[in-house]
């Protein structure tokens, strides 16, 4: 059993010693995404709203280069750093799970990177 390293460039480069995803015994592993535009290099966070689609645009990315999809998403885990924004976060991360969603957690941190209001990663199989 070997893992093999998931890597686009259509999602940020890590800014740490880490990989993008992690594929291994049909499983992809994601890392934390945050709203990082992967053209520009720079935070898209005018709005909390703006940050969400930027990490799940991050996410599909990811999941696409590793031959998964948002509909193979078995386990999300979502860092807030501020718990008020729970709703507008899952308001716009539901229109990406219509059907049997992954399950889940939500928690409230006090940082996330480069200032970040939110980080998701996922765990998804492959297709």
């Amino acid at each position: 059993m070997k893992k093999e390293v998931v890597i686009t460039k259509k999602a940020p480069a890590p800014i740490g010693p880490y990989s993008q995803g992690i594929k291994i015994n049909g499983f992809l592993f994601i890392s934390g995404q945050i709203c990082i535009d992967p053209e520009t290099g720079k935070l898209r966070n005018s709005s909390i709203q703006e940050e969400i689609e930027q990490v799940m645009k991050n996410l599909g990315a990811i999941l696409e280069e590793g031959r998964s999809s948002f509909d193979l998403v078995v386990k999300a885990t979502i860092f807030l750093r501020d718990m008020n924004d729970f709703s507008t976060v899952n308001a716009i991360y539901g229109n990406y799970f219509k059907n049997d969603p992954p399950a889940r957690e939500t928690v409230e941190v006090s940082q996330l990177p480069k200032g970040s209001r939110v980080e998701i990663s996922f765990i998804a199989v492959e297709k």
